[in-house]
């Protein structure tokens, strides 16, 4: 779909959030030469970096967690109702499941976990 989106060329960024080795994968088959990965998932293992594919494409690849800069702004569009933060739920737990929760997010490739809520009962 990319592909065909970007006439064959591929996404100037790509953001891998999810943290498993496979999207790892998937993005840098995605960006185009000249662009960037920026891998914000947090791995709790390895992943391969392909350089014989990505040598001659010229990509950036950047990592680190997700500042918190934008954070005011983004809650100030949540309290207007401007942004509907409830989309990216995937899962709700109450606080007694936390272990569960964190274990659901942590395996996100197999749960399909974009965001995980808990709520206090």
């Amino acid at each position: 779909m990319v592909r065909g989106l970007t006439e064959g060329l591929g996404a100037d960024v790509v953001i891998e959030a999810v943290g498993v080795p496979e999207t790892f994968e998937l993005c840098t088959r995605l960006v185009r030469p000249g662009g960037h990965v920026a891998n914000v998932g947090v791995h709790g293992g390895p992943a391969t970096l392909h350089l014989e594919d990505l040598w001659i494409k010229n990509v950036t690849i950047t990592t680190g967690l997700v500042d918190t800069y934008s954070t005011p702004t983004l809650l100030r569009l949540v309290a207007a109702g401007q942004f509907d933060a409830g989309r990216f739920v995937t899962h709700r737990f109450a606080m007694d499941d936390f272990e569960k929760a964190y274990d659901v997010f942590r395996r996100a490739g197999e749960t399909a976990a974009l965001k995980v809520v808990l709520t206090q009962s």
